[in-house]
């Protein structure tokens, strides 16, 4: 009865759904990676054996490999997303040309990415393997860049919607939870994207980040990053 009770719990459901996603399973993959990079930081900065660091070390490198071939194929997807967006007629011009941005900087960064995958996986080594992944972090910085400035813009917009409705009338009242579930939203991709930034940017150096930052950011948009997703597999 105990056992049957847990496994048609919904809560059970709902995991499944989770999982059976890509995104649901990278963003698992991601928090562990991420923690990792963290975790092996400050076991490094509080003076840990190397016997106790590396487990950590080798967690965060399979888990990142693992997430590479993973992704691979799908720049395709931003291709198109990109190609939607421009052909959109609909919507606010600025949102419509920072969306195009958006996905072409995540395209070029999967691109370049499955451009290393062969040299990361050791099938085959080669001596552009470093410049390729320079460039895929650039595009993701450009990509990242677009959306953070998107995430602002509707943050100034929804400010200005709210300033119009009357809370005294029924319809304002439902157009004001509107607003604030759509603030809501927003301000988590914000604060992911303004994480993730610390990624691309540590890697060429642009910003001296060191793993303590950069894992503990990638930790916090991973969890963001499941939230939401759990949320849409509801």
């Amino acid at each position: 009865m105990v056992a049957d009770a847990l496994v048609y719990h919904p809560a059970v459901s709902h995991y499944l759904k989770f999982v059976a996603t890509t995104v649901g399973r990278d963003k698992l993959l991601r928090l562990l990676q991420y923690f990792a990079r963290f975790y092996a930081w400050y076991l490094l900065r509080t003076n840990k054996p190397a016997s106790s660091i590396q487990p950590w070390e080798t967690m965060k490198k399979q888990f990142g490999l693992v997430r590479k071939v993973m992704r691979a194929g799908k720049n395709v997807e931003h291709i198109k997303a990109a190609a939607v967006a421009a052909d959109s007629k609909n919507g606010d011009p600025i949102l419509r040309y920072l969306a195009v941005g958006r996905q072409l900087g995540y395209a070029g960064y999967l691109t370049f990415d499955l451009g290393t995958l062969l040299d990361a996986t050791g099938i085959r080594k080669t001596e552009s393997a470093k410049r390729l992944a320079k460039e895929s972090q650039r595009f993701w910085v450009m990509g990242l860049s677009c959306s953070v400035v998107a995430q602002a813009y509707t943050l100034w917009r929804l400010r200005q919607r709210e300033a119009r409705v009357d809370r005294k009338e029924g319809e304002g009242v439902v157009e004001a939870k509107r607003i604030e579930v759509e603030r809501a939203a927003s301000r988590i991709q914000l604060t992911s994207d303004l994480c993730d930034l610390t990624v691309p940017l540590s890697a060429l150096s642009w910003v001296n980040f060191d793993d303590g930052i950069v894992g503990l950011a990638g930790t916090l948009s991973s969890l963001l990053g499941i939230y939401s997703q759990w949320k849409k597999t509801a």
